[in-house]
């Protein structure tokens, strides 16, 4: 069976579609489900980017091809990617929350001559699997590494880390821990929850237990995200003066109403923030506001997707909206452009975006709602996740 659904995915990409008048794109993502809101703002992101932009590249038409994996489910993924390369025809594969769903997908790519732009998935090593990947989002390393640098900046000694046991939450472990005790500090313990976790009082009595300064976590964007940060407050974590550090998946825009007043103060590194200052953000964001139709829901997964459109239309142009998948890629290798998250640009070895990375810390505004301050900024970051893989 395997053997003829790729040999189906191949006999497709043979057809091609040179000449189509309508290219379209697949987009696997959570549009249902306790992530539904990452998967809103995937489309998000891409309508705004369609606004802006238009709905054409040169003579063919682009149009989009939802595909609904509520939560992390590769199996799903990867039948849902078959079908839309075979039933569908797409040219594109774009979206991808999870990095399981990313990571089953990828050995259907060559078979398919069909690119991958992913849009979230934040595992280094998702972009080794195959050389038609492109990411337009960030990586755990990229984002974590930084976080250790402010810590041991901040007087911090001891640190405790506490992730979620899958890809991005080792990730993030890993680059934290590397790069804390680079700079002299000590890492006193590490906890890995699995992803279904919900009850966090013993981790918080860990925690306590530990003798750390701080603690540094790591938690999918969700559900999961709120109830941690509450039993931070609620075990008396944040009175008793133990930091709360992570990347800004802890702290997205659309969880900042249920937070309130519980994450004020907290520090986090991320590589987009909605209160970016600069006239290509607002652009966006009253873009996306408008697609999106509650602004409060609108956070970070839309601009790895408004920037993935970016890329995807750069491909339709260089190939003509031919069927092409490593022409399409080679065309974005060393690409650069002004994003809503600042200077970005593809790097031609890794396929990754090389960014700036901001330090924000959760304030209040003046008609008293909460919002992701940017206050420090690393220039030009790679993934140094990708050194630890090879």
């Amino acid at each position: 069976m395997k053997k003829i659904l790729l040999g189906a995915v191949a006999a497709i990409a043979l057809c091609g579609s040179a000449y189509a008048d309508t290219i379209k794109v697949g987009v696997i993502g959570p549009f249902s489900g306790p992530f539904a809101i990452q998967g809103k703002n995937f489309k998000a992101g891409i309508d705004a980017y369609m606004a802006l932009n238009g709905s054409k590249v040169g003579d063919d038409d682009i149009q989009i091809v939802y595909r609904d994996v509520p939560q992390a489910d590769p199996a799903q993924s990867k039948a849902l990617a078959q079908e839309l390369v075979v039933k569908e025809g797409v040219q594109y594969l774009a979206g991808f929350y999870f990095t399981p769903d990313a990571m089953a997908v990828t050995p259907l790519l060559k078979q398919g001559n069909v690119p991958m732009v992913v849009m979230n998935a934040a595992t280094s090593a998702i972009i080794t699997k195959s050389p038609l990947i492109v990411r337009t989002s960030f990586t755990t390393w990229q984002t974590s590494a930084p976080m250790a640098k402010v810590a041991k900046e901040r007087g911090v000694k001891k640190v405790i880390t506490v992730v979620s046991d899958y890809g991005p939450g080792v990730d993030s472990e890993n680059a934290f821990k590397a790069t804390f005790t680079a700079e002299g500090g000590e890492v006193v313990d590490s906890i890995r929850m699995p992803l279904s976790t919900n009850d966090f009082s013993p981790i918080m009595q860990r925690v306590k237990d530990s003798g750390a300064d701080a603690v540094f976590a790591f938690l999918p964007s969700g559900p999961t995200t709120l109830g941690f940060v509450k039993a931070y407050n609620d075990n008396g974590l944040k009175k008793a003066g133990v930091q709360l550090l992570a990347p800004g998946d802890l702290t997205q825009e659309s969880d900042l109403p249920a937070l309130g007043e519980a994450a004020e103060g907290m520090l986090t590194t991320f590589h987009y923030a909605i209160s970016h200052d600069s006239a290509e953000n607002k652009k966006f964001v009253e873009a996306a506001h408008k697609a999106i139709g509650n602004p409060a829901e609108l956070s970070f997964p839309s601009v790895g997707a408004y920037d993935g459109m970016h890329v995807i239309y750069k491909m339709i142009e260089a190939t003509g909206g031919e069927q092409d998948a490593q022409k399409a890629v080679d065309a974005v290798k060393g690409l650069s452009w002004e994003s809503p998250r600042g200077p970005v640009s593809i790097d031609p070895e890794t396929r990754h975006m090389t960014q700036n990375i901001y330090l924000r810390e959760v304030a209040k505004a003046d008609d008293g709602t909460y919002y992701n301050k940017e206050i420090a900024t690393f220039e030009n970051q790679g993934d140094p996740g990708l050194a630890e893989v090879k």
